[in-house]
């Protein structure tokens, strides 16, 4: 899976599903220069809520993304969109920043479509 930057025009952005997440500068950038793949978020009511419809016999029905829009810290202007290939639950990669031996939901990151400098 490559990290390479692709360009995209404006009106494809604006009808893209995308979703909005806030990271910390170390992991933005680790995304950044296609060190990690994945981004990991706690199973939590919230989270459950942004990234599921609902459950279906036990089973979570996962909304569909294009895309990811990754902010460098909490509100920030610095921010990075990277294609979403899918969403699951499952164990993430510990040096990636999934916690050990937890169940999360697992974002798969494909390629960085946009980056903004403040």
């Amino acid at each position: 899976m490559s990290m390479a930057t692709k360009s995209i025009p404006y009106f494809e952005v604006n009808s893209m599903n995308i979703l909005d997440l806030s990271l910390t500068y170390h992991w933005y950038d680790e995304i950044a220069a296609g060190r990690k793949l994945e981004e990991y978020r706690e199973i939590t009511d919230f989270y459950r809520s942004r990234l599921t419809f609902s459950q279906w016999r036990g089973t979570d029905i996962f909304k569909h993304y294009d895309a990811v829009r990754f902010h460098r810290g909490q509100g920030s202007p610095v921010t990075m969109l990277v294609e979403c290939i899918g969403i699951r639950i499952g164990y993430g990669r510990e040096d990636w920043g999934a916690p050990k031996g937890k169940q999360v939901f697992v974002i798969q990151l494909g390629d960085i479509l946009e980056k903004k400098e403040a």
